[in-house]
């Protein structure tokens, strides 16, 4: 008999007809009732058991998590709490599960035990909710973009190039790293390596994204990035998944405006397609706050927040808008923010929660950053006040995870490209391509990335980003 799955019982049940169902266990109350779920989806289906047809010794087989299949027939639920439950006639254990030695119990587990328990964690009802929300805005990225007319782009994992000049990247190499060849002046030898150049793991696939916006038009590229930094806080992973779109054509205003459509759009298709997964994660957060002071709960729920978000336009402020609000407010004239707020720092998390969180109240804009504080890359302002020099870049605050999207109008003139790169001390050699964008049929063109990790964590209302990936890696952590 084929196998139906829980997904499909629960949509269309074919009520007093045989079904046979295989998954795990999530309860079993009194010998008589079994709660069971397969993975199809966030529901269980109830096994009723009549524990006088079954031996004893099988039904001590039926633990937390054990693997079983059911066959039986699929009838309407005499009880609360579920509109079908299939009438057990025959059960085998599929997999043991000794509840003595088993890592899981059903209790609560705090996220530090289950992050070390990484190849269980997705068992549990959190786990299984967020990465279903995952998989879903996986898919929402694809979709979103495939019907605004963007083509796919794979962009090199390894790369010669640091797209952010930041410096904090993982070395790609074949070389003996206790004894590398040396040339004559006593640096590593690096044509003697695999690829004959210092090589790294990508931390953007941006620079070779435009190289495709400006033959496509519009890309959009979706894959793993790397930052060797040593950061210990909530926010941040060594390993991490970007989504990059580059548009041909667009100024800072139409990216802003395509960032703000995009991001709510993921947040529509979680709300719509993934409401049971939304709803148990809402509860789960208004549980955990119970005995939390007021000052420190979320001012909406989870759902709540979600809808508001959608629901309203973001606001957008200028970086200097920014400092002034930053200089006027209480917690400024109170001496309660950490890092200093002066024209020319950058924005500190502190900084960004108070504008999205207290101030407006909602996601907020920033554009027109200080040239000095931003990427080579990036479309110098014209009619910047000299000293006050500014670009056309762009992130998007959320209130709880900060930045979530960051990015710019790309500089597309080429003695200004030049000129930023010299000054930066990269040299010409390594990006001679990206120069050459500009001096054959190059054109305005803009982009951005959002941290995809961090979009699941704010739509999932997950404390961690390490808890809304599979298996995270961080600095002094790459088990699994």
């Amino acid at each position: 008999m084929k196998r139906t799955e829980i997904v499909e019982i629960l949509k269309s049940p074919k009520l007093n007809q045989e079904v046979l169902v295989k998954g795990w266990v999530r309860s079993f109350r009194a010998n008589r009732f079994i709660v069971l779920h397969d993975g199809s989806c966030f529901g269980t289906l109830q096994i009723v058991v009549d524990f006088e047809k079954f031996p004893e010794e099988l039904l001590k087989k039926i633990t937390f998590h054990s693997c079983i299949a059911v066959k039986g027939k699929l009838v309407e639920s005499q009880g609360a709490g579920q509109a079908v439950e299939v009438l057990a006639e025959e059960i085998e254990i599929l997999g043991e599960n000794n509840p003595e030695e088993y890592v899981l119990q059903p209790k609560h587990m705090t996220m530090e035990y289950l992050r070390e328990k990484a190849h269980f964690r997705m068992r549990t009802q959190t786990f299984s909710a967020v990465f279903r929300v995952r998989h879903g805005i996986a898919f929402a990225t694809h979709k979103y973009f495939n019907d605004n007319g963007f083509y796919y782009i794979h962009t090199p994992i390894i790369t010669g190039s640091d797209a952010e000049g930041a410096g904090e990247m993982f070395k790609v190499t074949t070389l003996d790293v206790g004894n590398p060849p040396r040339t004559e002046d006593g640096s590593i030898n690096w044509k003697e390596d695999f690829f004959e150049k210092s090589t790294n793991l990508t931390v953007s696939g941006q620079l070779q994204g435009e190289i495709a916006a400006l033959a496509l038009g519009k890309i959009y590229t979706f894959g793993p990035t790397f930052r060797a930094e040593k950061s210990f806080t909530p926010r941040h992973l060594a390993e991490f998944w970007m989504i990059e779109p580059e548009m041909a054509f667009y100024d800072i205003h139409d990216n802003m405006d395509l960032a703000e459509d995009y991001v709510k759009y993921l947040i529509k298709f979680a709300l719509e397609n993934y409401s049971d997964e939304l709803e148990f994660l809402d509860n789960r957060i208004k549980q955990a706050e119970k005995n939390m002071k007021q000052e420190q709960r979320r001012p909406m729920g989870l759902i709540e927040m979600l809808r508001f978000v959608i629901e309203n336009d973001f606001e957008r402020i200028t970086y200097t808008e920014a400092v002034d609000i930053l200089l006027r407010s209480k917690p400024y004239k109170k001496g309660k923010f950490q890092f200093p707020v002066e024209w020319g720092r950058d924005l500190q998390a502190e900084h960004e929660r108070y504008l999205v969180e207290k101030h407006f109240k909602k996601p907020v804009i920033v554009r027109d950053y200080p040239k000095a504080i931003k990427a080579f890359y990036m479309r110098e302002n014209d009619g910047s006040e000299p000293g006050r020099e500014t670009v056309a870049a762009m992130d998007i605050l959320f209130p709880y995870i900060g930045e979530v999207i960051g990015g710019s109008q790309r500089e597309e003139r080429y003695d200004k490209l030049l000129e930023r790169v010299k000054a930066q001390g990269i040299p010409e050699e390594e990006l001679w391509w990206y120069l050459d964008l500009r001096k054959f049929g190059g054109c305005p063109h803009s982009g951005f990335g959002l941290g995809f990790e961090r979009m699941v964590q704010f739509i999932t209302g997950m404390g961690n980003i390490r808890d809304v990936i599979p298996f995270p890696r961080a600095a002094g952590s790459a088990e699994f």
